[in-house]
Parts: structure tokens; C-alpha cells; sequence
């Protein structure tokens, strides 16, 4: 070779496979390896996919990180939203199978009948509206206990509910059951997530009994909402809201968020904590109602109508005066010490 050539400079991918030697049969250089030089990365030692006559080099792609396993159980919430939490409980690891269920020709009864008083409802709802403050609320508490009990569910409720003026009532949330159970105990205007907008019968239902929608992904509607529920409460109406932000299986539990507390303070109306828990006849808990995770709401339907001796239990504790604390943490603190889970020898009549 002249003294002045000079090898030409490879590129940084180029694969480098020394020739074998003239002794050498083909059929052994498949398993040979080669060294690929990789940007910023180390030098790498892989099987060559030449065959005996050679050809293109392909670089072997970097391995995929791996996946963790998906959360089945309580945990650290995972925040999918701006200000509201996701829980990570989910259906297969949290909501329970060996209960004991009943018959499908039960359930497919019990699922006729609750679909037949929902619809009643919606249709009924203009005539309801129309009527005086006391009749209508003692109508609307009658139809969320049939609800409740056309499912299969029985009740046992605990303490009075504030029964007139502006209060915010706040509760655990497990279940869709959970907003007929505190309708019943005092009628409310519900802070629910704009989602529920969009359900069959049920959004509509929401929103025509004047629901309050909250946007989870925006955080800037949040001071709106907060006003929008002050206003509620300044005006005399109960607000029922779920400051966990999300439904949990009943076994564990979030941390109170102190948004909508806010609004307590800002019109100094009382806050009235609720503990709901679901059941067994027996008095143990169950998670067979929980609606969580991606659990279609036509499943837990399904799942709480094939349950057998479910019971609901609600237990109101007494208002806690919002001038009483100086921001809405300590507020949103003490309604959650206060509405803590009172056991499972609860006590209270069975419905």
C-alpha cells in the first residue's frame, strides 16, 4: 500500500468483523460475534447475522425497560389529573369473589326492578320539582332507599343529618351506591366529576337534580367550583361531596383534599362528616360493591346485584363548625378524623 493512503473513516455505526482466516469453513462463522461501536454508548459485543457470504450488518435494538407490575392492592396514589388523585385500587385485586352470590334469575330480577325506579325517577323529576321543600326532599329520600334496596342492598343509617340550612357534607366514596345512600339521609346538591355527565340515565338524572360537575383536568376551573359550591351553601342547600377525589375499595382509604373545604369557609357553613362501609350479614367487610379502577359501571351493577346480604352503613357524625379552624387543611383534617371508620359493630336500624 502507498505510504499516502490513508483507511477511509468509518461512520460511528459501522460494524467492524475482522475476516476470518482461509482455513476457516463458512458454515463456523455463524456464530461468531461482532463488535458494534454505538454512539455515546459502549462498545458491544453481539451475535453477527452474517452468513457465509456476509451481507448488511444489522445493529441489535436496545432492550425495552422493564414494565412494573400494575398496583393491585393500596398504595401510592397515582395523580392522572391536575388536582384530583386516581386510587390504585382495581377490580381483580381488590374487589372480592368468594362472597357467597345468588341466583342469576335473582339478579337479573333485582337488575330489572333498580333499572324500572330509575327510569321512574327521571320521569317523575319535573312533577318532584314542583313540589314544596319538605314533600320534595321526603319523596327524593323514598326513591334513593328504593334504589338502594331493589339492588339487593339493605341499610342501617346512624345519626341525624343537619336537617335544614347551607352544610357540606362530606364521605369515604367506594361506590356508586354511595350517592343514592347520602341523598337519602339528607337530599344535596352532589359534587361529582364531569365524566358522570356523559352516563346513560344517570348523567342525565345528575344533572337535572343539579348536580355540580367538577372538570379534573383543568386546574384553573377549580376556584369556580369552589365559588360556584360557596354560593350553594350561602343559599341554604346541603352540598354532598367525596374529598378523596376518587372511589377506593373500602379496605383502604385517601386523604381528605381541602379544596372544596374552602368553600365551607368562605360561607361559614358547617361541615357534617359521613362514614359509609359495605358489609356482610354477618357484620364483616366487604368490597364486592366497590366501583374502581377501569370497572365499567354495567359490572359493578352486575356485581352488587348477584350479591347476597349485602348491608350499607352510614354513619353520620356531628357538623363541625367552619369558623372553628383557620384554613381549609386543618378543616379538611378534622372531618376526616371525625367521620373515621366506627367498627364494624355499628349500630342503628336494619332497612
Amino acid at each position: 500500500m502507498p505510504s499516502d493512503a490513508v483507511p477511509a473513516p468509518r461512520g460511528p455505526a459501522e460494524a467492524v468483523s475482522p475476516p476470518p482466516g482461509p482455513a476457516e469453513p463458512a458454515s463456523s462463522r455463524r456464530g461468531l460475534t461482532e463488535t458494534v461501536l454505538s454512539p455515546g454508548g459502549p462498545v458491544e459485543a453481539v451475535p453477527s447475522p452474517r452468513g457465509p457470504v456476509g451481507g448488511p450488518v444489522r445493529p441489535r435494538r436496545p432492550a425495552a425497560a422493564p414494565v412494573p407490575p400494575r398496583r393491585s392492592g393500596a398504595g401510592p396514589v397515582r395523580t392522572d389529573s391536575a388536582w384530583l388523585p386516581t386510587a390504585p385500587c382495581s377490580p381483580r385485586g381488590c374487589v372480592e369473589s368468594a362472597r357467597p352470590w345468588t341466583g342469576v334469575p335473582r339478579a337479573v330480577l333485582r337488575l330489572a326492578a333498580l333499572l324500572a325506579v330509575v327510569l321512574l325517577g327521571v320521569a317523575l323529576l319535573p312533577l318532584v320539582a314542583r313540589l314544596r321543600t319538605r314533600p320534595r326532599q321526603r319523596w327524593i329520600r323514598r326513591w334513593c332507599l328504593a334504589v338502594v334496596h331493589t339492588a339487593g342492598v339493605r341499610t342501617r343509617i346512624t345519626g341525624t343529618a343537619r336537617p335544614s340550612g347551607g352544610v357540606l357534607i362530606v364521605s369515604n366514596h367506594v361506590s356508586w351506591l354511595d350517592i343514592p345512600l347520602l341523598a337519602a339521609v339528607r337530599p344535596a346538591r352532589m359534587v361529582a366529576k364531569a365524566e358522570v355527565r356523559g352516563w346513560p340515565v344517570m348523567g342525565a338524572l345528575a344533572a337535572r337534580g343539579g348536580t355540580l360537575f367538577i372538570d379534573r383536568d383543568r386546574l384553573r376551573a377549580l376556584p369556580g367550583t369552589v365559588r360556584e359550591v360557596a354560593e350553594a351553601l350561602r343559599g341554604g342547600s346541603a352540598v354532598a361531596a367525596f374529598p378523596e377525589g376518587s372511589t377506593w375499595c373500602g379496605r383502604a382509604g385517601g386523604r381528605y383534599r381541602g379544596a372544596l373545604f374552602q368553600a365551607a369557609l368562605d360561607a361559614g357553613a358547617p361541615v357534617q362528616p359521613v362514614r359509609i362501609r359495605y358489609g356482610s350479614a354477618d357484620g364483616s367487610a366487604s368490597t364486592a360493591p366497590a366501583f374502581v379502577g377501569e370497572d365499567s359501571l354495567l359490572a359493578s351493577l352486575w356485581r352488587v346485584v348477584s350479591a347476597r346480604g349485602l348491608v350499607a352503613e352510614v354513619s353520620l357524625r356531628p357538623p363541625l363548625a367552619a369558623g372553628g379552624h383557620p384554613d381549609r387543611r386543618s378543616l379538611a383534617k378534622a372531618a376526616q378524623r371525625h367521620g373515621g371508620d366506627p367498627g364494624p359493630s355499628a349500630a342503628g336500624h336494619l332497612w
